[in-house]
């Protein structure tokens, strides 16, 4: 079992439009490093209702959510963890069953790799703000992320570990299809 560690960076903005802003800056960050496939990200945002949806998202192909081509990574699973309406509110729910199923698997290995604390911290630092940037990263790049953030009004960054290939498996399995490895 191998057991990668990232760093969960959650930013919390006044406006969307700032969040997304920030959001084009990690992910011109990661490309002209040539990381994009290194890191997940998604922008949340409350609706007039009070609701939480995704209302963009980046997915690292070479992780669960690409390789299923469901879209669904840490980033996202990790905002679901913290906002179940999320799923629906931001269209994440395939029409199936396994759809469901497949974004349960990654949103639990999201919640497991943290501490209830750090969730719970994560969660009511969202509730702050109209809108926010999640972003799941190697540590390494830490500096150029909160860099990369800097229209935020408030940031936090928290360890999250996941054993990427068991998320694979889970989602897979939850997804009724099988892996080269799994035949």
């Amino acid at each position: 079992m191998a057991i990668d560690t990232f760093i969960a960076y959650i930013g919390v903005y006044d406006d969307t439009a700032d969040a997304e802003a920030d959001y084009e800056l990690v992910k011109k960050l990661h490309t002209d490093a040539g990381l994009i496939d290194s890191y997940d990200a998604a922008i949340v945002e409350r609706r007039e209702d009070g609701k939480v949806k995704i209302s963009k998202k980046h997915e690292t192909p070479t992780r669960a959510g690409g390789v299923l081509g469901g879209g669904v990574g840490l980033a996202t699973g990790l905002v679901v963890a913290l906002f179940p309406f999320a799923a629906i509110g931001g269209g994440l729910l395939a029409a199936t069953t396994a759809g469901g199923a497949v974004l349960g698997a990654v949103a639990g290995h999201a919640a497991a790799g943290m501490s209830r604390d750090d969730l719970k911290e994560l969660g009511e630092s969202l509730d702050a703000g109209q809108a926010g940037l999640v972003v799941v990263a190697v540590a390494d790049m830490g500096a150029k992320i909160d860099k990369a953030m800097e229209r935020a009004k408030k940031k936090q960054a928290k360890e999250l570990k996941a054993d990427t290939d068991e998320i694979e498996r889970d989602a897979r399995a939850a997804g009724g299809e099988e892996g080269e490895a799994d035949k």
